[in-house]
């Protein structure tokens, strides 16, 4: 048990020294727009904090191969990883045995981005991370799934801010391949950068920025949309490729808050074309 507690632990720490747990925030963002209590909340965001752990834990078990290789990994942790590999199972098996429990015996609707979200990006990390074009449409499916931790199944409104996030996982994906080209073409991994080059996959990152700020736009707020608009004038420099992202990351995450700020003071989204109601229901009941 100690082994498997250490494994989780450098899990987390990796990812957070990475910004990679960032969804986090996009699932709390959507329960404090839709006006969730406390108790629920609570129960979510747990709910949310341990689906990642569990998704990086098995990135993390089935690349272990391959991060021995490579160069910008935490050789002291990949190694323990590989010296304990039963241990990091059974941790996996743990993790998902409480989450399941969670969704059924608290929130059932969970059980959507627990299987959803927790089966594309194990598909993900088995194959499709290998796969060009799949990896970023694959991370976009996973950045609408995991949020909807925050949002009750129904909620039209949570399904707009969680498609947003989708869009921003996408071009956060577009922009990490780029990032990590180098050393992915070194190790044989055929990511969608690998494959069209950094150019190539430098315009689709910055054709995804346009289509997340034109659907803010659109959907929630004008002013978000505006904000976001911004990040494809960041200027790209290949050896900067990391601050590049964290650069973009910065502004459409500060056009997502935008978008939830408005969608709260409102009560609802205010989109040039579509307009919500914060209890609006997909199925066209008002709770």
């Amino acid at each position: 048990m100690t082994a498997a507690l250490k494994i989780v632990y450098g899990v987390v720490a990796f990812r957070v020294r990475k910004l990679e747990m960032a969804n986090l925030a996009g699932a709390l963002a959507i329960m404090l727009v839709l006006r969730m209590g406390p108790a629920e909340a609570l129960v979510r965001g747990l709910f949310a904090a341990l689906l990642n752990i569990l998704i990086y834990l098995n990135n993390d078990y089935l690349d272990v191969a391959i991060d021995q290789r490579a160069p910008d990994k935490d050789a002291g942790k990949v190694a323990y990883m590989r010296a304990h590999m039963a241990q990091a199972r059974t941790a996996q098996w743990l993790l998902l045995v409480i989450l399941v429990a969670m969704a059924l015996l608290g929130e059932p609707d969970l059980l959507l981005p627990l299987i959803a979200g927790g089966g594309i990006c194990v598909a993900y990390s088995a194959r499709l991370k290998h796969m060009p074009g799949l990896d970023i449409l694959a991370m976009a499916l996973w950045g609408v799934a995991m949020p909807l931790c925050g949002s009750h199944a129904d909620s039209t409104l949570g399904w707009l801010l969680a498609l947003q996030l989708g869009l921003i996982s996408a071009v956060f994906e577009s922009i990490q391949v780029i990032r990590d080209h180098d050393t992915d073409a070194a190790l044989a991994v055929r990511t969608s950068a690998v494959a069209m080059g950094v150019p190539r996959t430098l315009w689709l990152a910055r054709g995804l920025m346009v289509l997340a700020s034109a659907y803010a736009a659109v959907t929630l707020h004008p002013a978000a949309g505006g904000v976001m608009l911004l990040s494809p004038l960041i200027p790209f420099k290949t050896q900067r490729a990391a601050g590049y992202w964290t650069a973009v990351k910065l502004v459409l995450g500060v056009g997502f808050v935008v978008a939830c700020a408005l969608c709260y003071v409102q009560a609802g989204s205010q989109g040039l074309w579509l307009r919500v109601d914060a209890g609006a229901s997909l199925f066209g009941a008002t709770p």
